[in-house]
C-alpha cells in the first residue's frame, strides 16, 4: 500500500462522520464562493468595454429627487459630450409581485437611447418601428424569452411609484452580453400619463468620446450646474451601480461578515473532525511508531488526511455554486448578475481556503498525536 493510498482509506475510515464533515464543508464554501462571485460582480468586474464610455448623471441628494428636463441640452454643450438621454425608473409591478416577475423598466428617448447603449443589438427595423409608437417598448430577449413575449405583444405595468398603469406594445428585442432583463418606453407617454412629471427626468445617461474623458466631463457637468436648484452628481455606468447598491446599507460589510462567518464554521468542524479522528487512533500511532515512522512523517499523514477531506468539500462545493449561479442566470432577481460566475481564481482561493482549513484544524491534534510515547500509546485504550 503506497502513502497515498494510506491517506486515502483514512480520511474515509469512519464514512458517515467524514462523509458529513465533506458536506459542511461543501456547503459553506459553496456559500464562500457565491460571495466572491457576488463581490466580484459589485466591486472589480468593469463591465463591458462599451460601458466606460457611459455617464450617469443624477441629483446630487439621491435618486429620489428628479431633474428639470432642460438639463439635456446644457449637458450636450460640454466638451466630449456625444449623446444625451433622459431615463426614469418606473418601478412598475407586472401581474403581481413575485420576485420571478420583477424587472427594470425605464422611460427614456428612444430617437437617441440607442447611440447611448450602442452594445444593445437591435434590427433596425425593430428601432424604427418603437420609435414611431408612442405606447411602444423595447425589451431584452432574455426577459421575453421568459415570460414568452414577442412582438407586438401587450404588456401592461400597474404603477406603483408614479400613479398610472402602462399599456405597452412590444415593438422591439435587444440582445446584449450579459443579459440586463431591462424594458425601455417612451419617457412622453410617460409625462402623458403622469401630469406632474413633465419636464422632468430621474437622471440623464450620456454617451462620451473617449473613456479618457469621463472624469473630466462629469466635473464639468457638476460643476455647470453647482450653484442650481437642483446641482448634479455625475459618475462613470459602474461607480452609479455601486452607489445603487450602497442604498441597501453597507454591502461591502455585509459580505465580508458572511466569508468571515463562512471561513470560521468550517474550520470548528473540520477541526472537530479532525480531532476525534485522530484520538481514536492513539493505539495505531504508537504502532507506526514501532514500524519505524518519524514523529515527521505521522505529522504529515494526519494533515495530509485533513487537506484530502477539505478539499474534496471545498471542489464540491465550488461545482454546486457554479451550476448554482447558471440557474440564477434564467432569473431575473435583483442585486444578482448575469455577468456574476465563478471565474478561475474565485477557484483557486476556495480550493486554497479549504486545503488551508484542512491544515489548520489538524495540526494541533495530529502534532500532539506525533508526539504519544510509544510504550503509553500501546497502553492506551479507547
Amino acid at each position: 500500500m503506497t502513502l497515498a493510498q494510506f491517506v486515502a482509506r483514512n480520511a474515509f475510515r469512519n464514512r458517515r462522520r467524514s462523509i458529513l464533515t465533506a458536506l459542511s464543508i461543501t456547503f459553506s464554501l459553496l456559500l464562500l464562493c457565491i460571495m466572491m462571485a457576488v463581490w466580484r460582480g459589485f466591486y472589480i468586474d468593469q463591465g463591458a468595454p462599451d460601458s466606460a464610455l457611459r455617464i450617469m448623471t443624477r441629483h446630487r441628494v439621491s435618486l429620489a429627487f428628479f431633474l428639470p428636463a432642460y438639463y439635456r441640452e446644457k449637458i450636450r454643450t460640454v466638451p466630449g459630450v456625444v449623446h444625451v438621454v433622459p431615463m426614469t425608473w418606473f418601478g412598475g409591478k407586472y401581474k403581481d409581485e413575485r420576485p420571478e416577475n420583477f424587472f427594470a423598466q425605464f422611460a427614456t428617448d428612444p430617437d437617441e437611447y440607442m447611440a447611448v447603449a450602442a452594445d444593445k443589438i437591435v434590427p433596425a427595423d425593430q428601432v424604427k418601428a418603437w420609435q414611431q409608437d408612442r405606447t411602444g417598448c423595447m425589451v431584452d430577449q432574455a426577459l421575453a424569452a421568459k415570460h414568452g413575449w414577442k412582438i407586438g405583444d401587450r404588456i401592461v405595468l400597474l404603477g406603483s411609484i408614479f400613479p398610472a398603469n402602462l399599456e405597452l406594445t412590444l415593438r422591439a428585442l435587444y440582445t446584449i452580453d450579459p443579459p440586463n432583463n431591462s424594458l425601455y418606453f417612451h419617457t412622453k407617454y410617460l409625462e402623458e400619463s403622469v401630469s406632474w412629471f413633465k419636464d422632468s427626468a430621474g437622471f440623464y445617461f450620456l454617451r462620451v468620446d473617449s473613456a479618457s474623458s469621463v472624469a473630466s466631463v462629469a466635473r464639468n457637468i457638476d460643476d455647470l450646474f453647482h450653484n442650481s436648484p437642483e446641482p448634479t452628481k455625475s459618475e462613470s455606468e459602474k461607480a452609479f451601480q455601486l452607489d445603487f447598491i450602497a442604498t441597501l446599507g453597507n454591502v461591502k460589510a455585509f459580505i465580508l461578515g458572511i466569508c468571515g462567518a463562512v471561513v470560521f464554521t468550517i474550520l470548528i468542524v473540520s477541526a472537530n473532525t479532525m480531532a476525534m479522528s485522530i484520538r481514536e487512533r492513539t493505539r495505531e500511532v504508537a504502532v507506526l511508531r514501532t514500524l519505524g515512522f518519524t514523529r515527521d512523517r505521522i505529522l504529515g499523514l494526519y494533515l495530509a488526511e485533513s487537506v484530502t477531506l477539505a478539499s474534496l468539500g471545498g471542489a464540491a462545493g465550488v461545482l454546486v455554486a457554479s451550476v448554482l449561479l447558471l440557474l440564477l442566470k434564467k432569473f431575473p432577481i435583483p442585486l444578482v448578475s448575469a455577468a456574476m460566475k465563478i471565474t478561475p481564481s474565485i477557484t483557486g482561493l476556495a480550493l486554497l481556503v479549504a486545503a488551508m482549513v484542512g491544515i489548520l484544524s489538524a495540526v494541533l491534534p495530529a502534532y500532539n498525536a506525533s508526539r504519544t510515547n510509544i510504550v503509553e500509546g500501546l497502553r492506551h485504550i479507547g
